[in-house]
């Protein structure tokens, strides 16, 4: 449930009532706008006395919360997240780009394309050091070394850095060297790394399951958030359906329903949904235009030889054609393309 204070209620009001909260053994979560203050409460309602907190001071109304997720709810945190990455900030007023390979191969290929991303517009600089492939005989990522080199591309760049993590092992690996840790599809029910995440404290994209629905997802984000780490943006990336016309079926109508169900940002995975490098612009472009804070797009030096997932990769060409077309498109979702 949530309990709405009236507007202009002093914090002593606020206090009082989560003390009678907390005294029962519940949690209360704070939501303090400009003018009213929401405090969520978790665990048992049964414990609590509804009629004695409807009339305490400065309580406007109780409102009973029926879905599952309760700290990713936009009941409980009516005003949209913010989450910082480095120096970049994710969230309603800016789009960001996050750029890169599927798998960092080489230090002299991850420098190349970290600078090539930079000068085209890129926030952030993706690249995978650890990666969990469908073959066990496919590249499996350059691990700790991979890590190293994605530290050096931000030095040199002054990029904020971003790396999918697989393990407990990882993650603390990750906390070296990188700003943001992915918790890639395949893991988006691992409950236990999820929980891992939310210790680390560290910002953490959380990809949409192959086959998972939206409440599915969403649950996957309260793990990380309930271990006391807000910082968690989402990633829309495609499901599996029948179609086989591409590697999978992007969810737009995903992004909507998000920002309508929860506070947290979300971005656009076209390079993973479609598999096809050819198909990748339009569908940024598209994630766009429907409201997505940002977009995830693979870029490679020599696609043709990529380790991992060279014909979803854009060159350099390409990538600076899509971020020159997407100009219109960030005007009328009026946002900001920081740098």
């Amino acid at each position: 449930m949530i309990i709405v204070m009236k507007p202009g209620a002093p914090q002593s009001a606020v206090q009082s009532v989560a003390s009678v909260i907390r005294d029962k053994g519940l949690e209360t979560h704070l939501s303090q706008g400009e003018q009213v203050t929401i405090i969520g409460v978790v665990g048992d309602k049964t414990r609590l006395n509804s009629q004695q907190l409807q009339v305490m001071p400065y309580v406007d109304r109780i409102v009973p919360i029926t879905e599952s997720y309760k700290l990713t709810n936009r009941k409980f945190h009516p005003q949209p997240t913010r989450v910082k990455v480095g120096s970049h900030e994710i969230g309603p007023d800016t789009l960001t780009i996050m750029a890169g390979p599927c798998a960092v191969e080489t230090e002299e290929q991850l420098m190349s394309i970290a600078r090539a991303v930079k000068k085209a517009g890129a926030q952030i600089v993706r690249g995978g050091a650890y990666k969990p492939r469908t073959s066990p005989y496919s590249f499996q990522g350059l691990e700790e070394e991979g890590l190293r080199y994605m530290a050096e591309a931000k030095k040199e760049t002054g990029l904020a850095t971003i790396c999918e993590v697989i393990s407990e092992e990882a993650i603390e690996a990750a906390a070296k060297y990188v700003d943001m840790i992915q918790i890639g599809a395949r893991n988006m029910q691992n409950f236990q790394l999820l929980r891992e995440a939310g210790r680390s404290k560290m910002p953490v994209l959380l990809k949409r399951g192959l086959a998972a629905t939206i409440d599915e997802w969403l649950n996957a984000a309260e793990y990380i958030i309930a271990e006391g780490n807000p910082n968690v943006v989402l990633c829309e990336r495609g499901i599996r359906t029948y179609e086989t016309a591409t590697r999978n079926t992007l969810d737009l109508s995903a992004v909507p329903v998000i920002r309508e169900k929860s506070h947290l940002p979300i971005i656009v995975d076209p390079s993973h949904a479609t598999g096809v490098a050819a198909y990748v612009p339009a569908l940024a472009k598209a994630g766009v235009a429907c409201g997505a804070d940002g977009l995830m797009i693979e870029v490679h030096n020599d696609p043709a030889h990529a380790l991992s997932d060279g014909p979803q990769s854009l060159t350099f060409d390409q990538f600076g054609g899509l971020m020159s077309d997407l100009a219109p498109y960030i005007k009328l979702s009026e946002r900001k393309l920081t740098l």
